[in-house]
């Protein structure tokens, strides 16, 4: 590096000091984005073909027929499909991504459910040992500290890049996670970040007892607070919230969007509720400080955990310790139990987990020892004026949201007996082995295959986000329906095996590059309705219905850190499924809804384990065929 770069180094925006000399040049970030490929619109005749073989395993040949005959009459020369094709086409070179302001919207601010338990991920983290109070307020220390140490990172773009197979990807998503919060709107939410602009956020929100405060983060120098400020400032907050009787005024964000949309501006018309609103929005992130959980056995303690990530256990626990708004929420439980819930529309699940296990290393840092304490001023309460509208939409939140609590079944599951090395050792991909235990256990269960979505990531390209990993194939079907067979023989039904995982794994490999159909049905469906255009037949049809209802809805999760993410079924008889291969062990998060009287997540975890066992079984007593 020469001097001048050296002294560019230096004069890098640090924390919230803004350089004025440096001001016109683009950031690393900028370049290394403008440097990313864009999103490629993949063939129209690709797509359908492939359309109709992701049906076969799912539909009857009556159904598959009939949507032939529906896709021949769309992808004919010059017609709709073509037109639709060209509009797609033109909105690729006219953006930076044809899809991402799409999929943001449909997928999720303009999706009207809860984000609670149907659209927020939660993630358990390994539980911690707090010997008493102080433990955990010092715990909670050391993580605020661990993630400004993170923010410093994206503030001064030094964040290292991301690769998947030797290309970079795309790091936009860690720029929308901290100091940003959704807002609901009457018909279409939408997100405000406060990381970018003049005035960057200095606090984040800390709650305890159903009581937010505005807790300042940084000296009046720039620099961060230590883990002992911090620690002082949480003690202050603990000391001065003590009262359990306040009104959760955090409920009302586990609202159906509609309803909180309405009770948010209501809420806003007082000044006050307005301040401490808009005090909570533009914050770094929020810490809960949870009140301990009923004790529960060894066993189904985890599962628990993960309930208490995704809603807090309802309004009698910790459900109102929480503004589900905000993107980034940590939990940090009297008891030991932490986690995080995200909201999900600025980001996938792998930048969330890189910053969790960024800080939970952190947190494994010994102290440093520190110059004299400098007094702090008192963190900031921040006051809601509650008039009885209010009371009442509070009210009905909480009825609503024990109603959700109540319905959600989850359990987590973790696979002792083998983890991503028995996989890799039968040079089999992890996460094709793992999807298709998956379907395998469903067909054990319902004697029949079903739609299902693996996500796959798109930060190959400029602000990409996700298509879907379709898991269900012919190849897949073939093996699951020989898996119990007499008549086919064990080395048989390795080769089917081998041959489905083989099928996952090019389709995964199509997906990342951007060849996927998910994406570009929707993108062709959209264009039909921004062209005004009468909605095509092909997207009217039973078989496409079929194909978007998403029984299993599934994600693999990486993560460094002994972790788990979770979250709801994306259908009412569906399972949300996900999972974090380790070496030696496999985490997964399963849930059902209690309403539904055919899906059961114990069940599913139950099958789940006897198909990784089965398949192993099956690899082991057969030699390796050269397919």
């Amino acid at each position: 590096m020469d001097r001048k770069q050296k002294q560019a180094e230096k004069a890098r925006p640090y924390g919230l000091l803004k350089p004025t000399a440096l001001g016109k040049i683009p950031g690393r970030f900028q370049l290394h984005q403008e440097a990313l490929p864009h999103l490629p619109v993949p063939p129209l005749q690709q797509t359908l073909d492939r359309y109709l073989l992701a049906l076969q395993p799912i539909i009857s040949e009556e159904e598959l027929n009939h949507t032939q005959e529906l896709v021949a009459e769309f992808r004919k020369p010059g017609g709709v499909g073509e037109r639709l094709q060209k509009g797609l086409e033109r909105r690729a070179k006219k953006t930076e991504n044809w899809l991402s302001d799409w999929w943001l919207k449909t997928a999720y601010l303009e999706y009207r459910l809860p984000v609670v338990v149907h659209s927020s991920p939660g993630v358990v983290l390994p539980k911690q040992d707090f010997l008493d109070r102080q433990g955990q307020l010092r715990f909670a220390a050391k993580l605020i500290e661990g993630i400004l140490d993170f923010k410093t990172m994206i503030d001064n773009e030094t964040l290292p890049v991301e690769y998947l197979g030797g290309k970079p990807l795309c790091m936009n998503q860690y720029y929308q996670i901290l100091s940003s919060c959704r807002i609901p709107g009457p018909k279409r939410d939408s997100i405000v970040n406060y990381a970018k602009g003049k005035k960057q956020s200095r606090h984040i929100t800390v709650v305890h007892n159903f009581q937010f405060f505005e807790l300042d983060v940084y000296n009046s120098d720039g620099s961060p607070l230590t883990t002992d400020q911090l620690f002082i400032q949480l003690e202050k907050i603990w000391n001065t919230s003590l009262q359990t009787n306040k009104e959760p005024i955090g409920i009302l964000t586990t609202n159906h969007r509609n309803s909180w949309a309405k009770a948010y501006n209501n809420l806003l018309k007082d000044k006050t509720n307005k301040e401490s609103v808009r005090t909570i929005e533009k914050s770094i992130c929020t810490v809960c400080l949870d009140a301990p959980m009923p004790r529960v056995s060894e066993d189904i303690y985890k599962s628990r955990v993960a309930a208490q990530m995704l809603h807090g256990g309802g309004s009698r626990w910790n459900s109102g310790n929480r503004w589900f708004d905000k993107t980034l929420q940590f939990i940090i439980a009297e008891d030991g139990s932490c986690g995080l819930v995200y909201e999900h529309a600025p980001s996938e699940g792998p930048p969330i987990v890189a910053l969790l296990d960024h800080i939970v290393e952190y947190t494994k840092k010994p102290e440093v020892v520190r110059s004299p304490m400098i007094p702090l001023p008192m963190p900031k309460k921040l006051r809601f004026n509650i008039t009885p509208e209010i009371k009442n939409d509070i009210e009905k939140a909480k009825q609503n949201l024990n109603i959700m609590v109540e319905d959600l079944d989850v359990k987590v599951m973790v696979f002792h007996q083998f983890g991503k090395t028995f996989p890799k050792s039968e040079k089999i991909s992890p996460d094709a082995f793992i999807q298709l235990a998956l379907q395998l256990a469903y067909y054990r269960m319902y004697g029949h295959v079903c739609a299902t979505y693996e996500s796959a990531s798109l930060r190959m390209f400029r602000l990409g986000r996700t298509d879907t990993i379709r898991s269900t194939s012919v190849e897949s079907l073939k093996f699951v329906q020989s898996m119990d067979s007499p008549e086919k023989s064990d080395q048989e039904k390795a080769d089917l095996l081998r041959r489905a995982t083989q099928a996952h794994r090019q389709y995964t490999d199509m997906a990342i590059r951007g060849n996927a159909i998910d994406r570009h049905l929707l993108g062709l469906k959209l264009q039909a309705i921004e062209d005004l255009v009468s909605m095509p037949e092909l997207f009217m049809d039973t078989a496409y219905a079929v194909a978007m209802h998403f029984n299993l809805s599934t994600s693999q999760v990486p993560a460094k850190t002994d972790c788990v993410m979770c979250f709801g079924p994306v259908v009412p008889d569906g399972y949300g499924i996900c999972y974090n291969p380790m070496d030696e062990h496999i985490n997964f998060a399963i849930s059902a809804f209690n309403s539904c009287a055919d899906t059961n997540a114990a069940r599913m975890a139950h099958y789940l384990e006897k198909a990784l066992l089965d398949m192993r079984i099956l690899l082991q007593s057969t030699p390796k065929s050269k397919l």
